[in-house]
C-alpha cells in the first residue's frame, strides 16, 4: 500500500529531453535526474507525465525511458512511471510492463480525446485495477483530457484496493481537492499538480495532502521544500511570501497561450546547468522574447 512518506512531498515529473532530430536523449534524461538529486530538488520522480510529453512518445520509447531511469536510479530515489494512454487495453499492457520491471506504483491519466462519460471512466480504471498488481495513482487533468474525474466517481474507484491516490490538477476546480478528501478513506492520498496552488492545497487537506507533482521543481525545488515546511510548521505568512514570489515565474511559463509549460521550462533549465534539450513537435522552444521574460523572472528570484 502506498504511503505518503514513500514518495516525499516533491514528486518531480521529469522532462523528456529531445535532440535536434526529435529522438529521445536518454543520456540527457539521466543527467537531468542526477542534477535534481544533487541539488535536492526532488523527493521522487514521475516519468512520462504531461511535463514528460508522454503524448508524443511511442510505447517503445516510454518503456525504454522506464528501463533507463530505473537502471540509473534504482535504490536511490522512488520512481513512478506514467502508463496512461487513451486506450484501456493499451494502458493495461503498458502497466503490466511497468509492473514486470518492478515498479510499485504507476500514474494513470484519465482517457483523453474520447471524452468518456463518468460510467466509462469508472469502467476504464476498474478494468485496469483488476488486471494489474501495482498501486495506481489516478491523474485528473481536465484541461488536457477534456473530462473531469468527478468526486462521486472517485468514491467508487477508491474502493478498489490498488487505487490508492489521485493527482489533481487543481487550478480549474480549486475546491475539488476537498471534495475528493470527503469521499475517500483516510489512507487515500491526494496529490496537488498545480505549482500555483501549494498553500491552497495544504489548507484544504493538511496531512491528507500527500505532496506536490511539480514541474517547477526543476528550477525551484529548494524553495518548494522550504514553502511546504514553513506552512506545516505554522509559519503561514512566510510560506505565503514564497508562493507569491514564485508566481511571476510560474505564470511566465504559459506565455502566448502555451497551455503546457514544458517548452519554456526546458529553456529555463538550460540557463541553470541542465542539458540543453528541445520539446518534441508540435511543441516548439521558447522564442527569444519569451525566454527574456522567463530569465527576468528567474533573475528576480536569484535562480540565474
Amino acid at each position: 500500500m502506498l504511503e505518503k512518506a514513500m514518495y516525499g512531498k516533491r514528486l518531480v515529473p521529469v522532462v523528456t529531453p529531445f535532440k535536434e532530430d526529435m529522438s529521445v536523449d536518454y543520456d540527457a534524461m539521466v543527467r537531468i535526474g542526477e542534477i535534481l538529486l544533487e541539488r535536492d530538488y526532488a523527493d521522487s520522480f514521475i516519468l512520462t507525465g504531461t511535463t514528460g510529453e508522454f503524448f508524443t512518445l511511442t510505447i517503445d520509447e516510454r518503456i525504454k525511458i522506464f528501463k533507463t531511469m530505473k537502471e540509473a536510479f534504482d535504490g536511490r530515489v522512488q520512481i513512478i512511471p506514467g502508463t496512461g494512454t487513451a486506450s484501456t487495453n493499451q494502458t493495461i499492457e503498458l502497466t503490466k510492463v511497468a509492473q514486470g520491471m518492478g515498479f510499485k506504483t504507476v500514474m494513470i491519466v484519465a482517457p483523453y480525446y474520447t471524452k468518456p462519460s463518468q460510467i466509462e471512466i469508472i469502467n476504464h480504471f476498474s478494468l485496469i485495477a483488476d488486471a494489474v498488481d501495482v498501486d495506481i495513482m489516478l491523474y485528473n487533468i481536465p484541461i488536457f483530457t477534456g473530462v473531469n474525474i468527478e468526486p462521486e466517481s472517485l468514491r467508487v474507484l477508491a474502493k478498489k484496493k490498488n487505487i490508492v491516490a489521485i493527482k489533481e490538477e487543481a487550478e480549474l476546480r480549486p475546491k475539488q481537492m476537498s471534495e475528493y478528501l470527503l469521499v475517500t478513506p483516510d489512507d487515500f492520498i491526494v496529490y496537488c499538480g498545480d505549482d500555483t496552488m501549494v498553500l491552497e492545497a495544504l489548507a484544504q487537506g493538511g496531512d491528507r495532502i500527500g505532496g506536490f507533482v511539480s514541474g517547477g521543481c526543476h528550477l525551484f525545488g529548494d524553495r518548494m521544500k522550504k514553502m511546504i515546511e514553513l506552512f506545516l510548521a505554522g509559519h503561514v505568512l512566510e510560506a505565503g511570501k514564497i508562493q507569491l514570489e514564485l508566481l511571476p515565474l510560474i505564470r511566465s511559463m504559459g506565455q502566448n497561450g502555451r497551455t503546457n509549460p514544458v517548452c519554456l521550462i526546458k529553456g529555463a533549465m538550460a540557463m541553470v546547468g541542465y542539458p540543453k534539450c528541445l520539446p518534441r513537435l508540435p511543441l516548439t522552444p521558447g522564442t527569444p522574447e519569451e525566454m527574456r521574460i522567463v530569465r527576468k523572472n528567474m533573475e528576480a528570484l536569484g535562480i540565474v
